[in-house]
Protein backbone atom coordinates (compact mmCIF):
# COMPACT_ATOMS: atom_id res chain seq x y z
CA UNK A 1 0.00 0.00 0.00
CA UNK A 2 1.14 3.52 -0.64
CA UNK A 3 2.03 5.96 2.10
CA UNK A 4 -1.59 7.11 2.58
CA UNK A 5 -1.39 5.32 5.95
CA UNK A 6 1.70 7.30 6.91
CA UNK A 7 0.64 10.68 5.60
CA UNK A 8 -3.01 11.12 4.65
CA UNK A 9 -3.21 13.97 2.14
CA UNK A 10 -5.77 16.74 2.20
CA UNK A 11 -7.52 17.14 -1.16
CA UNK A 12 -9.67 20.02 -2.28
CA UNK A 13 -11.36 22.03 -4.96
CA UNK A 14 -13.09 25.41 -4.83
CA UNK A 15 -16.07 24.12 -2.82
CA UNK A 16 -14.94 21.17 -0.70
CA UNK A 17 -11.91 20.13 1.37
CA UNK A 18 -11.28 16.46 2.14
CA UNK A 19 -9.03 16.01 5.16
CA UNK A 20 -8.33 13.22 7.59
CA UNK A 21 -11.17 12.85 10.08
CA UNK A 22 -10.58 14.24 13.57
CA UNK A 23 -12.24 13.74 16.95
CA UNK A 24 -13.31 17.40 16.83
CA UNK A 25 -15.54 16.54 13.84
CA UNK A 26 -17.98 14.66 16.07
CA UNK A 27 -20.46 17.54 16.44
CA UNK A 28 -20.77 18.19 12.72
CA UNK A 29 -20.74 14.49 11.83
CA UNK A 30 -23.49 13.81 14.37
CA UNK A 31 -25.77 15.94 12.15
CA UNK A 32 -24.91 13.65 9.21
CA UNK A 33 -25.04 10.27 10.92
CA UNK A 34 -28.24 11.02 12.87
CA UNK A 35 -29.96 12.22 9.67
CA UNK A 36 -32.58 9.55 9.01
CA UNK A 37 -33.09 10.87 5.48
CA UNK A 38 -29.39 10.31 4.70
CA UNK A 39 -29.22 6.85 6.26
CA UNK A 40 -30.62 4.92 3.23
CA UNK A 41 -27.69 6.17 1.11
CA UNK A 42 -24.91 4.96 3.46
CA UNK A 43 -23.11 1.78 2.37
CA UNK A 44 -22.91 -0.56 5.34
CA UNK A 45 -22.30 -3.74 3.33
CA UNK A 46 -20.09 -6.20 5.22
CA UNK A 47 -19.88 -3.92 8.28
CA UNK A 48 -20.92 -6.46 10.93
CA UNK A 49 -24.42 -5.04 11.29
CA UNK A 50 -23.41 -1.38 11.72
CA UNK A 51 -25.82 0.76 9.68
CA UNK A 52 -23.97 4.05 10.40
CA UNK A 53 -26.89 5.55 12.31
CA UNK A 54 -25.35 7.38 15.27
CA UNK A 55 -28.06 9.32 17.16
CA UNK A 56 -25.90 10.47 20.10
CA UNK A 57 -22.60 12.32 20.43
CA UNK A 58 -21.23 9.36 22.42
CA UNK A 59 -22.03 6.94 19.58
CA UNK A 60 -20.54 9.34 17.02
CA UNK A 61 -17.35 9.71 19.06
CA UNK A 62 -17.10 5.92 19.35
CA UNK A 63 -17.41 5.61 15.56
CA UNK A 64 -14.67 8.20 15.02
CA UNK A 65 -12.43 6.35 17.49
CA UNK A 66 -13.00 3.19 15.43
CA UNK A 67 -12.16 5.05 12.21
CA UNK A 68 -8.93 6.40 13.73
CA UNK A 69 -8.00 2.94 15.01
CA UNK A 70 -8.73 1.42 11.60
CA UNK A 71 -6.38 3.93 10.00
CA UNK A 72 -3.62 2.99 12.46
CA UNK A 73 -4.05 -0.70 11.53
CA UNK A 74 -4.13 0.22 7.81
CA UNK A 75 -7.65 -1.10 7.29
CA UNK A 76 -9.18 2.01 5.74
CA UNK A 77 -8.89 5.79 5.53
CA UNK A 78 -11.75 8.09 6.50
CA UNK A 79 -11.71 11.68 5.23
CA UNK A 80 -14.02 14.39 6.58
CA UNK A 81 -15.74 16.46 3.88
CA UNK A 82 -15.64 20.15 4.75
CA UNK A 83 -17.96 22.51 2.88
CA UNK A 84 -15.90 25.68 2.45
CA UNK A 85 -19.06 27.78 2.07
CA UNK A 86 -20.36 26.88 5.54
CA UNK A 87 -17.12 25.76 7.26
CA UNK A 88 -18.99 22.62 8.38
CA UNK A 89 -18.11 18.97 7.99
CA UNK A 90 -21.00 17.64 5.89
CA UNK A 91 -19.99 13.99 5.58
CA UNK A 92 -17.12 11.59 5.14
CA UNK A 93 -15.42 9.38 2.58
CA UNK A 94 -13.96 5.99 3.40
CA UNK A 95 -11.52 4.30 1.04
CA UNK A 96 -9.53 1.08 1.14
CA UNK A 97 -8.02 -1.54 -1.15
CA UNK A 98 -10.16 -4.67 -0.92
CA UNK A 99 -8.72 -8.17 -0.83
CA UNK A 100 -11.36 -10.81 -1.55
CA UNK A 101 -12.26 -13.96 -3.47
CA UNK A 102 -14.78 -12.34 -5.80
CA UNK A 103 -14.91 -10.01 -8.82
CA UNK A 104 -13.98 -7.08 -6.58
CA UNK A 105 -10.52 -8.23 -5.50
CA UNK A 106 -7.80 -5.54 -5.35
CA UNK A 107 -10.23 -2.70 -6.04
CA UNK A 108 -10.59 0.55 -4.19
CA UNK A 109 -13.86 0.62 -2.26
CA UNK A 110 -15.25 4.12 -1.84
CA UNK A 111 -17.97 4.90 0.70
CA UNK A 112 -19.42 8.39 0.43
CA UNK A 113 -21.67 9.56 3.27
CA UNK A 114 -23.24 13.03 3.22
CA UNK A 115 -26.13 14.72 4.95
CA UNK A 116 -29.42 14.51 3.06
CA UNK A 117 -29.28 18.12 1.87
CA UNK A 118 -26.05 17.25 0.00
CA UNK A 119 -27.57 14.22 -1.74
CA UNK A 120 -27.74 16.15 -5.01
CA UNK A 121 -26.03 15.03 -8.20
CA UNK A 122 -24.03 18.24 -8.77
CA UNK A 123 -22.70 18.30 -5.19
CA UNK A 124 -21.90 14.58 -5.17
CA UNK A 125 -20.13 14.87 -8.52
CA UNK A 126 -18.15 17.82 -7.15
CA UNK A 127 -17.02 15.73 -4.16
CA UNK A 128 -16.22 12.65 -6.26
CA UNK A 129 -14.15 14.76 -8.66
CA UNK A 130 -11.73 15.45 -5.80
CA UNK A 131 -11.10 11.87 -4.69
CA UNK A 132 -11.45 9.45 -7.61
CA UNK A 133 -8.29 10.26 -9.57
CA UNK A 134 -5.87 10.34 -6.60
CA UNK A 135 -7.47 7.18 -5.14
CA UNK A 136 -5.92 4.99 -7.84
CA UNK A 137 -2.42 5.86 -6.70
CA UNK A 138 -3.18 6.22 -2.99
CA UNK A 139 -4.71 2.75 -2.81
CA UNK A 140 -2.67 1.08 -5.57
CA UNK A 141 -5.66 0.00 -7.62
CA UNK A 142 -6.83 0.16 -11.22
CA UNK A 143 -10.53 0.05 -10.34
CA UNK A 144 -12.77 1.84 -7.85
CA UNK A 145 -16.23 0.69 -6.80
CA UNK A 146 -18.97 2.41 -4.86
CA UNK A 147 -22.54 1.52 -4.00
CA UNK A 148 -25.67 3.29 -5.18
CA UNK A 149 -29.04 1.60 -4.57
CA UNK A 150 -31.60 1.87 -7.38
CA UNK A 151 -33.55 4.56 -5.52
CA UNK A 152 -30.44 6.80 -5.23
CA UNK A 153 -31.24 8.67 -8.45
CA UNK A 154 -29.16 11.77 -7.64
CA UNK A 155 -26.17 9.64 -6.64
CA UNK A 156 -26.49 7.47 -9.75
CA UNK A 157 -26.56 10.56 -11.97
CA UNK A 158 -23.40 11.86 -10.25
CA UNK A 159 -21.67 8.50 -10.73
CA UNK A 160 -22.62 8.36 -14.40
CA UNK A 161 -21.43 11.93 -14.92
CA UNK A 162 -18.09 10.95 -13.33
CA UNK A 163 -17.71 7.94 -15.64
CA UNK A 164 -18.85 5.12 -13.36
CA UNK A 165 -20.81 2.24 -14.89
CA UNK A 166 -23.27 -0.14 -13.24
CA UNK A 167 -21.69 -3.51 -12.45
CA UNK A 168 -23.53 -6.82 -12.61
CA UNK A 169 -20.98 -8.36 -10.25
CA UNK A 170 -21.83 -8.97 -6.62
CA UNK A 171 -19.64 -8.06 -3.68
CA UNK A 172 -19.39 -11.11 -1.43
CA UNK A 173 -18.93 -10.08 2.17
CA UNK A 174 -15.68 -11.31 3.69
CA UNK A 175 -17.34 -11.28 7.12
CA UNK A 176 -20.89 -12.45 6.44
CA UNK A 177 -20.49 -14.09 2.98
CA UNK A 178 -23.64 -12.31 1.82
CA UNK A 179 -23.70 -11.27 -1.85
CA UNK A 180 -24.37 -7.51 -2.12
CA UNK A 181 -25.54 -5.78 -5.29
CA UNK A 182 -25.85 -2.17 -6.41
CA UNK A 183 -22.21 -1.46 -7.16
CA UNK A 184 -20.85 0.99 -9.69
CA UNK A 185 -17.35 0.76 -11.14
CA UNK A 186 -14.80 3.03 -12.75
CA UNK A 187 -11.43 2.02 -14.17
CA UNK A 188 -8.26 4.08 -14.42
Amino acid sequence: MSNVYENCPALENERFLLRFVQKDDAGDLLKVYSDKNALPFFNSDNCDGDNFYYPTIERMEKAIDFWLSSYETRWFVRWAILDKETSEVIGSIELFNRSADDDFNCVGVLRLDVGSRYEESALLENILSIIVEPAYELFECETIITKAPIYAVERIKALQDCGFEKSDSLLVGTNDHYAYNGYWIIKK
